[in-house]
């Protein structure tokens, strides 16, 4: 029986040495194969460097190692935050906090695209040459994503140890900056436009495609309307109110109706502290009823900070 015993003990030694009969890591070069084709896509979608997204991605998941990549499919360790899907509880900074579980790792990457493209304090990034990933790393840490203060070294470090940036080069039909399209523009109608009248007096603008003026605080939505020629019921409509208010100065009022949905390419928002659905819908030029209904959110609810808003309707 000592024998069998001795015999099964290092059989046991061997198995835990050998290679072949135990799992195996995934190296950093295997897990970037695996992985560039949908950084490169996630990069056509969203405008972010595929290097960033794939060195981003190294570090987060440990190259794909970590618990969190390997039991909930989170390679960017992107925690619950109002989070309506399945989750999965990682001690971290906190112990046992909940991080989101994924049933794919491209909806993984997907979210952490839309993490960046949609919340304001990352917008300016996507101002950058998309090849930029320099700029873009250093852009991160002063946006504060990290608290690690070598955290652009880092990124830096592994894009150019395997020549990562020669996969921004291959993504097509890169989108336009969100605030690219959110910028308002001057418009100037020509006579006989419903407009004309209005822009010799006020400077008029657009947002998604419907214009709109800068009131002062000596306006009301009666006198606006009257100054346009429109029913104040009218101009009520268009800016998703019910009865004549206080107007502040530099608050935008439309002058036509809205649109259903915000523009291309600027399909959510992350919500943050101190907004309201109702400034979002004058924001972005979006009919407020249309704005609750892509968030099967009851008229008068308000998100949570950190919330993801869908600004256009979502495809089934």
């Amino acid at each position: 029986m000592k024998f069998f015993a001795s015999v099964i003990a290092l059989l046991a030694v061997f198995a835990a040495a050998s290679p072949s009969l135990q799992a195996q890591k995934t190296t950093r070069g295997d897990y970037i194969l695996e992985y560039k084709d949908i950084a490169i896509r996630q990069m056509e979608i969203s405008g972010i460097p595929a290097s960033i997204i794939l060195a981003q991605a190294c570090l987060e998941s440990g190259d794909g190692n970590s618990t969190l990549a390997l039991k909930g499919n989170n390679h960017f360790g992107i925690k619950c935050h109002e989070w309506k899907g399945k989750s999965i509880y990682h001690d971290d900074d906190l112990k046992n906090e909940c991080f989101r579980k994924y049933s794919k790792a491209e909806e993984s990457f997907k979210d952490h695209s839309d993490f960046l493209r949609f919340r304001d304090r990352y917008s300016f990034l996507f101002d950058l040459d998309p090849k930029d990933y320099k700029g873009w790393a250093y852009g991160l840490k002063q946006a504060g994503y990290a608290t690690n203060p070598q955290y652009a070294q880092l990124l830096i470090g592994i894009i150019e140890e395997y020549r990562l940036y020669r996969y921004d080069s291959l993504a097509t039909d890169i989108p336009p900056s969100p605030a690219e399209i959110e910028i308002s523009t001057r418009i100037h109608p020509t006579k006989g436009s419903p407009l004309y009248k209005i822009s010799l007096y006020r400077e008029v603008f657009t947002q998604n495609n419907t214009a709109y003026i800068i009131a002062n605080e000596y306006d009301t939505y009666s006198s606006l309307a009257r100054e346009y020629n429109l029913f104040t019921k009218e101009v009520l409509r268009f800016n998703d109110l019910e009865h004549d208010r206080k107007i502040e100065q530099g608050t935008i009022v439309y002058v036509e109706r809205k649109k259903k949905q915000s523009a291309k390419h600027l399909d959510k928002h992350v919500f943050e502290e101190g907004e309201t659905m109702y400034g979002l819908s004058q924001r972005f030029g979006i009919r407020l009823k249309y704005l609750y209904k892509y968030n099967n959110l009851h008229i008068g609810m308000e998100p949570q900070p950190g919330e993801i808003i869908n600004l256009r309707k979502v495809k089934k």
